[in-house]
């Protein structure tokens, strides 16, 4: 699914179309470049889940925990300041990651040995000026039986 965004300002409303396949998936791997929107998007897609913390990457503390409107906990991870996937597995990345909850997590290319393999992965590129190009992998493990396999 490709999803282009004229403005890093519509980010959000790129959300909306997300939204469902994001909550689907539970684990999603956010990949783009610095400055790309990936946070962004994950502020606007935790508004539409009901989260009422603040939402802030955790680049020094690796990951945070917000609440969506059901009590439900959404787990944020920002992998940007790990030198290998070993600094993962002190964090206990599986107690994450194989729990029934939401996890979002920036910069995954540094923990790719450890990436489940129904994560769904979300790429933003940089086009022109202002715009982003969202990409969704959809793959078979991420729905085995769901309306969004293609």
């Amino acid at each position: 699914m490709i999803i282009p965004v004229p403005e890093r300002k519509d980010l959000p409303a790129a959300a909306e179309i997300i939204a469902p396949i994001v909550r689907q998936a539970q684990i999603v791997a956010f990949h783009g470049d610095m400055g790309a929107g990936k946070t962004t998007l994950i502020k606007a897609l935790c508004d539409i889940f009901g989260v009422r913390d603040t939402v802030v990457s955790p680049t020094f503390a690796l990951v945070n925990e917000y609440h969506d409107s059901a009590g439900h906990p959404i787990f944020h991870f920002d992998f940007y300041r790990i030198n290998s996937p070993n600094e993962a597995y002190d964090l206990g990345y599986e107690e994450y990651f194989y729990s029934p909850f939401l996890c979002l997590i920036e910069w995954p290319e540094k923990i790719i040995p450890l990436l489940p393999p129904h994560a769904l992965r979300l790429y933003i590129e940089v086009g022109k000026g202002e715009q982003r190009i969202i990409r969704l992998d959809i793959k078979r493990e991420t729905f085995p039986v769901g309306e969004y396999y293609q």
